[in-house]
């Protein structure tokens, strides 16, 4: 019998944590350390499909806010995903993991359209899957984009990865009160206005039944401890 938990998830990385100290852009170290994160679990048999955001190089809010029209910066967003899919993937395959990534828009030559059927089934051989360009519309974040493809593959929770071991009352680094919460109804997290996910995120993972796990990624074992089910290592809103 497995020791963990949830045993296909969709991690849900942020494009920050592939800059590293840098200010934007990628640090190979930086990438080195998620891929090994993620690989020590790959080889204890969990299926893990990956969505990245940008904002280590592209924000399509900050574009708009600064006169761009939304939906092109949007769009600019979507493709900054993609070059971190790109990036990501090449690192793990130095590191000898086999992955796969689909995009919301094919790019012919670069990555081919997201296929639902082929993902569930790269998943189920062991092979790691990325998926790249959000949900291929403006106005919905990469968060949007996790939570709907893990509806979609069937996993049984979307691991947050954040720099927090889970959710607080409040920002931990700027109240020394703040609670943490071991684990939250959907209902309670909406009462608390508690910021877990963007609100389209929140909503199709509540509709769903579909945990949304917050943890520190960076955290030595954090990962495997949220996937045994290790409430210390993280929140569970379910």
């Amino acid at each position: 019998m497995s020791r963990f938990r949830y045993n296909r998830v969709l991690l849900k990385l942020s494009g920050e944590a592939l800059k590293g100290d840098l200010e934007h852009g990628y640090k190979a170290e930086a990438i080195d350390a998620i891929v090994a994160r993620i690989r020590g679990v790959l080889n204890e048999g969990i299926e893990i499909a990956l969505v990245v955001g940008a904002g280590n190089l592209w924000r399509g809010l900050a574009g708009s806010s600064g006169g761009m029209d939304r939906v092109r910066a949007d769009h600019m967003g979507m493709l900054a995903t993609m070059m971190n899919a790109l990036a990501l993937q090449e690192h793990f395959r130095m590191a000898g993991v086999s992955s796969i990534i689909q995009s919301a828009f094919g790019v012919e030559g670069v990555m081919p359209r997201y296929d639902c059927e082929t993902a569930r089934k790269a998943l189920a051989a062991g092979q790691l899957v990325i998926f790249a360009g959000g949900t291929g519309n403006p106005y919905f974040t990469t968060d949007t984009a996790a939570a709907l493809r893990a509806i979609e593959i069937e996993c049984d929770a979307v691991l947050k990865a954040t720099k927090v071991d889970g959710v607080y009352s409040a920002d931990p680094r700027k109240d020394p009160n703040a609670v943490r919460f071991d684990s939250l109804s959907f209902d309670k997290a909406l009462e608390l206005d508690l910021k877990v996910m963007d609100a389209a995120a929140f909503s199709l993972c509540r509709d769903n039944g579909l945990p949304i796990i917050v943890f520190n990624f960076a955290e030595p074992g954090a990962l495997e401890g949220v996937l045994a089910g290790d409430t210390s290592r993280g929140t569970v809103v379910s």
